[in-house]
């Protein structure tokens, strides 16, 4: 297995760039804790002679490892096996299954979000269910890449999943068939005289299809509305995040000067900061009204987007606090069938805002009302803040300031029932969309927005 293609990976809540590490440039062993290797040697050497069963010496260095890198961050860790192949897999974007995010949340299989027009999403699954079973056998406390090649499978076969959701008394079961999943980065709609652009991932050439759907949302809006788009919805809800490049091609479409985003590790010499039009010349839309839609699982790239445009007061973000997945990743293979990645940088808004732990917060705070589950999800989503280990903000961050999200909005009142029978299926996009007219032909979108 080559780990050439990592440059180009993306995975859930992933790195969000991919850094060349050459092992010249490593750090000796300090030699002043020389006598701890020392002592973990001699540890090693214990329980290969005196444990109960005889050990494999795989096994005992792979626990090493884990333990090492582990002890830093929730995102720094070792890929062999399993875990590469499920990387690799993520990379080529096509593979059968059920079309899931997930994550270990002590001890349980959580699902951060189903892919769109997957089949878990088909079945009814939701961001925020717990995954139980699979076929009935209970998964607690169980090697998370055990339950996802669990779930993989060929295509037409079925698995049967156990579900606690958040709001329900009781869990219940769902049958899954499984499906090819083609992972599309983008998707686009011409909705109600407003451009709808869904950005799911950001795998390879994003900016450019985000670029080409804006010309056909023109040509359909010369046929369909009149010749002239009211605005421009970028839906970014659970987006997992991925390229570092395309995060700035993406930003760079609607910005014609000034910082994008910028990436600090520990020597400043390294630093990088990424600005406007060195992908793209100019706003490709002219000044047109922008939404951004973001939700908790909008992540890494994703949140880059949302800061760049909410920084340089380009577009109105909009929605739920966003992960909170602030760091890079790099990757340093160490033979053809194993690497580790590890936390090299942090990276900050053109403000200078980390969003670490705390995340982007949305200039306008929209529910998801036509979701009856909604509000009990949302007390249990998953964001950077409540994984063990994680990075901790430099603007240290009080846990009170965290939760406010989880509050209900007294502007909101009506029911998922209601919604339904006016036959509106998503209220954080209507939403979007009813902003965009409300306030076609003003310049300044976030103020009347706010009105």
């Amino acid at each position: 297995m080559k780990i050439v293609p990592f440059l180009r990976a993306t995975l859930l809540v992933s790195a969000v760039a991919v850094l060349p590490v050459a092992t010249s440039g490593l750090s000796a062993v300090d030699t002043r804790t020389s006598h701890e290797f020392d002592k973990l040697f001699t540890i090693y050497q214990i329980v290969k002679d005196n444990y109960v069963d005889q050990v494999d010496d795989d096994k005992l260095l792979k626990g090493a490892i884990d333990g090492m890198l582990g002890s830093l961050d929730p995102h720094s860790n070792y890929l062999d096996g399993q875990s590469l192949q499920r990387l690799e897999t993520m990379i080529d974007g096509k593979y059968t299954g059920l079309g899931l995010s997930v994550v270990e949340d002590d001890g349980a299989v959580k699902i951060v979000s189903p892919f769109k027009g997957s089949p878990a999403e088909k079945a009814g699954l939701k961001a925020g269910d717990y995954i139980t079973h699979l076929d009935g056998v209970l998964y607690y406390e169980r090697d998370l890449d055990e339950a996802v090649s669990k779930m993989r499978g060929a295509s037409g076969t079925s698995i049967r999943l156990t579900i606690f959701r958040p709001g329900r008394d009781e869990p219940f079961d769902v049958t899954v068939t499984r499906g090819v999943i083609e992972l599309e980065p983008v998707t686009w709609e011409y909705k109600d005289n407003v451009g709808v652009i869904s950005v799911n991932e950001f795998s390879r050439d994003v900016g450019n299809d985000v670029n080409s759907a804006i010309a056909d949302l023109r040509k359909q809006a010369a046929v369909k509305g009149g010749g002239k788009l009211a605005g421009i919805v970028l839906d970014l809800r659970s987006n997992p995040g991925g390229s570092l490049d395309e995060a700035v091609a993406l930003s760079d479409l609607f910005l014609d000067h000034g910082d994008i985003v910028s990436q600090r590790g520990r020597n400043a010499n390294e630093n990088q900061f990424y600005r406007a039009e060195t992908v793209f010349k100019g706003d490709v839309v002219k000044g047109m009204p922008v939404v951004v839609l973001v939700d908790a699982g909008s992540a890494s790239a994703s949140e880059i987007v949302a800061g760049a445009l909410q920084d340089q007061h380009r577009a109105v973000i909009m929605g739920e606090r966003t992960f909170g997945k602030g760091s890079v990743q790099s990757f340093l293979p160490l033979d053809q069938n194993s690497a580790i990645k590890i936390t090299t940088a942090r990276y900050y808004t053109p403000s200078g805002h980390s969003v670490q732990e705390g995340g982007i917060t949305p200039d306008i705070k929209v529910p998801q009302l036509s979701d009856p589950d909604a509000r009990a999800r949302a007390e249990r989503a998953v964001r950077e803040s409540d994984l063990r280990g994680h990075l901790i903000n430099e603007a240290a961050l009080k846990d009170k300031d965290l939760e406010t999200d989880k509050q209900d909005d007294p502007r909101f009142k009506v029911s998922a029932a209601d919604l339904e029978k006016q036959g509106i299926k998503d209220f954080q996009l209507h939403y979007a969309i009813s902003t965009l007219q409300r306030t076609a032909g003003k310049p300044a979108l976030a103020a009347a927005a706010k009105n």
